[in-house]
């Protein structure tokens, strides 16, 4: 099952693949005029030159290359990014550099996947207390002993 998604395109890179038949995200790649020099713990926000339109009810997260992450130590800093189906400015990545190596950014380069994904809206019912459940309170770390 697929989902139409419209996009606008003022990027002189492909539209957004799947690389593989099963992937579940799609790569991004960087919309530069000139490379851009990551140097250890620096941030900064990659123009890709794409504008979407989610359907309602979906969302675009915005995920890690895995390669660029262990190779390069280049990640998503607020990974996973969600883009809300009713943002319609540029999709940009905000990139951390965790290596202790300046890394730089080329045009085109994959920098980011996306994955399209259903959103499902909660609703609170503010009750007095909550069921019990086999690990209750037990909090961090404690299914793992």
């Amino acid at each position: 099952m697929s989902t139409s998604i419209k996009i606008v395109n003022k990027s002189t890179n492909p539209l957004p693949a799947y690389q593989t038949e099963q992937a579940a995200g799609l790569d991004l790649s960087a919309n530069l005029s000139e490379p851009v020099v990551l140097q250890p713990l620096q941030r900064q926000l990659i123009p890709t030159g794409l504008f979407i339109e989610l359907p309602a009810d979906t969302e675009a997260q915005i995920r890690p290359r895995s390669g660029l992450a262990f190779k390069h130590g280049i990640t998503v800093l607020n990974s996973p990014g969600t883009i809300d189906a009713d943002y319609r400015g540029e999709v940009k990545v905000l990139l951390i550099n965790l290596s202790n190596e300046a890394f730089t950014i080329q045009h085109g380069e994959r920098i980011a996947q996306m994955v399209v994904a259903k959103v499902e809206h909660a609703e609170f019912v503010e009750v007095q207390e909550l069921a019990d459940s086999a690990r209750s309170v037990a909090g961090f770390g404690s299914t793992g002993k």
